[in-house]
């Protein structure tokens, strides 16, 4: 479907998944701007903790944190506001 017909998504219908691990300062960093994000715009937000789940642990290590938009891969290492507000309203 072309760009300019598709229908945007609410806001609060989307979810923001960051992917993270104890003790990481970049994940800290990135969780401050999820949780402002996410706040503004009404949006779900969760973390997930590779530590726990060795299957993420697997998929991500070398990236964390890591930011899902709906599941799919938004961004990792360092989460930029402004380009995250554009996907989640966009």
């Amino acid at each position: 479907m072309s760009p300019l017909f598709r229908r945007k998504t609410d806001p609060r219908d989307r979810i923001v998944t960051l992917i993270r691990k104890p003790g990481c300062h970049l994940c800290d960093d990135a969780q401050s701007v999820v949780e402002k994000v996410c706040a503004d715009l009404g949006v779900r937000w969760e973390g997930k903790d590779i530590t726990e789940d060795p299957r993420l642990h697997d998929q991500y290590w070398e990236q964390i944190p890591v930011v899902l938009v709906d599941g799919a891969q938004h961004t990792f290492w360092r989460v930029d506001e402004g380009r995250l507000r554009k996907a989640l309203t966009d």
